[in-house]
């Protein structure tokens, strides 16, 4: 008998650490799918245009779920069972919402249309929040932003599971051994 596959998204405000982990959880083999966002702002930063969400946030926005929607049809074909994704569909949302950015009904209907599996969050953590060229938002807007990401998918009737500060090794345990309890 086939094992279900579990689509795991990585979520909180930014630089909490879930890039880090979905590295690591990479480097072990695992399926995962990076951050969109990083390439379409680098992409329109070629183009002239310094910070595209706040320029054009909608657009930012419609690239964000166009990139997310392509990597969940590739995780639909892998037969991984588990994968991980930084970063979910309902994201845009909650960052559209976040800067208050009147969208069309499709982002939320695209949040009810991809289902994920599993929701691991990761909470703003000062100690190790650091900006840079595509960071750009304070600690105090990633706390704002992170609670905004946690509305969205509790809305969506999604589970959360936090996961505690710690060194990246035990984050990663943390995952794997919550992964590892589904599949005894």
């Amino acid at each position: 008998m086939q094992k279900k596959q579990h689509k795991i998204v990585l979520i909180g405000g930014p630089a909490t650490g879930k890039t880090t982990v979905l590295k690591a959880l990479k480097e072990k083999g695992f399926n995962c799918f990076e951050e969109v966002s990083r390439e379409v702002t680098l992409n329109a930063q070629k183009n002239g245009i310094e910070q595209l969400f706040l320029t054009n946030p909608l657009l930012f926005s419609e690239l964000l779920l166009e990139g997310r929607e392509k990597h969940y049809h590739e995780a639909e074909k892998s037969s991984e069972k588990s994968i991980f994704f930084d970063r979910g569909i309902p994201d845009v949302k909650a960052y559209l919402d976040f800067f208050d950015t009147k969208y069309p009904a499709i982002f939320s209907e695209k949040c009810i249309s991809y289902k994920y599996d599993l929701i691991f969050h990761f909470s703003p953590w000062k100690a190790i929040y650091t900006t840079d060229n595509e960071r750009y938002e304070s600690f105090e807007e990633s706390v704002l932003i992170d609670k905004f990401i946690i509305k969205t998918y509790t809305n969506l009737g999604y589970k959360i599971i936090n996961v505690p500060f710690g060194k990246l090794e035990e984050r990663v345990q943390f995952i794997l051994h919550f992964l590892n309890s589904l599949y005894d």
